[in-house]
């Protein structure tokens, strides 16, 4: 049995589609850290003639499941893309429904992601959320910071131009030395010793970055999926891994016969 499938014994028939395709996923050819812009939400419900936050309420069981999926393909580092700096600017009830559907998960999954060995973070200008969700997420990350599995990170209240203001304010006040090196910057980014993300996914097929992880996604792979968000599932984020695989990455380099050499 593929080793990867061993993860799924018992949940997923091996002769199925859904184990076929696990089944050509190559173990060492996984991303360690993937970036998802959970994008499409509002147009589900509206394709459905409901309103916005029933989209939203639908997008958490794509969250469950994409966690699930990747904790079980034993992916390092996974984040997701929550709540950016400009959300704020929706309906006010729309962004009171998503704090509260975000504490409700932080409360109701905790079992799950200890349960996991998940250990959870957030990036973002988390101190300007409101006081509740800052509670549980505290909790959430003070309670799986000893657990050693998958690293699942929620970007909220996040801008990745926000972030680079913040990481030169940072280094300012430091009174670090000029010049500035880019090493400097990666380690006051809010990512601070997670690895870049090697694959970008975004979901609802638009072709667009949205401000998000500006300094990270320097030379990640970019997938875009027409999926909805609240119908993605752990299928398809096996099927934007399979399409990872076959990509030949050269950081700016060129293919020789001995390997990548630099251009």
């Amino acid at each position: 049995m593929n080793a990867l499938l061993k993860g799924f014994q018992g949940i997923v028939d091996p002769e199925s589609q859904e184990g076929q395709l696990l089944s050509l996923l190559a173990k060492n050819l996984l991303p360690r850290h993937v970036a998802i812009i959970m994008d499409g939400n509002g147009r589900w419900a509206k394709k459905k003639g409901l309103p916005r936050v029933e989209g939203h309420r639908k997008g958490v069981a794509a969250v469950k499941s994409t966690i699930e999926y990747a904790a079980r393909l034993t992916l390092p580092v996974l984040t997701l893309y929550a709540f950016s700096s400009e959300n704020w600017k929706r309906p006010k009830n729309e962004v009171n429904t998503l704090w509260r559907l975000l504490r409700h998960y932080l409360h109701s999954d905790l079992e799950t992601l200890q349960k996991n060995n998940i250990r959870f973070g957030s990036i973002g200008r988390t101190h300007e959320l409101p006081t509740l969700v800052q509670r549980e997420l505290d909790k959430v990350t003070s309670e799986t910071s000893s657990n050693t599995g998958m690293h699942l990170c929620l970007a909220l209240n996040y801008s990745g131009r926000a972030e680079l203001v913040d990481t030169f304010n940072t280094l300012l006040k430091s009174k670090r030395t000029m010049p500035i090196r880019g090493r400097d910057i990666e380690e006051h980014l809010y990512t601070s010793g997670v690895p870049d993300p090697d694959l970008l996914i975004r979901t609802g097929g638009n072709m667009r970055i949205s401000n998000f992880l500006l300094w990270q996604i320097a030379y990640s792979e970019i997938y875009v999926t027409d999926t909805l968000w609240p119908d993605f599932r752990g299928m398809d984020l096996v099927k934007a891994f399979l399409e990872f695989q076959k990509r030949e990455r050269r950081y700016g380099g060129v293919e020789s016969s001995s390997g990548v050499i630099d251009d």
